[in-house]
């Protein structure tokens, strides 16, 4: 057990540390849209299926690695925490499209992303 919690962790770090970096690549953009989160969540989303479809084709990969790349990695990579304060931030300053853009672009291009990431590998 507690070494699954450390491949989870050493995945949690990288994932958590790319996060940050592209978030502040996007921050560039400056329109006050949350453009680094929904690519971060679109990417991590992409990421996992492909992950997924990879660790299910090949049945050998190891369960620690499994954890590494999918709940550590992914898991840091991706933010729901994140995501969701973005889309009230955006309710409450009154940018009700961009609120309604930004969850459903989130949600439908998300699960696209993942069905794409398990498309891929099949």
């Amino acid at each position: 057990m507690v070494k699954e919690i450390l491949y989870i962790g050493a995945g949690g770090f990288i994932g958590s540390v790319l996060r940050y970096l592209i978030s502040l690549l996007m921050k560039q953009t400056g329109d006050g849209f949350p453009w680094g989160t929904l690519i971060v969540n679109l990417l991590g989303c992409l990421l996992i299926g492909i992950l997924g479809g990879f660790i299910i084709r090949n049945g050998n990969i190891s369960h620690n690695l499994a954890l590494f790349l999918t709940v550590g990695l992914c898991g840091g990579f991706t933010t729901f925490s994140t995501f969701s304060k973005e889309a009230l931030l955006l309710l409450q300053n009154g940018c009700y499209l961009s609120f309604i853009g930004y969850i459903a672009t989130s949600v439908i291009l998300g699960v696209l992303a993942v069905a794409l990431g398990l498309w891929i590998i099949k």
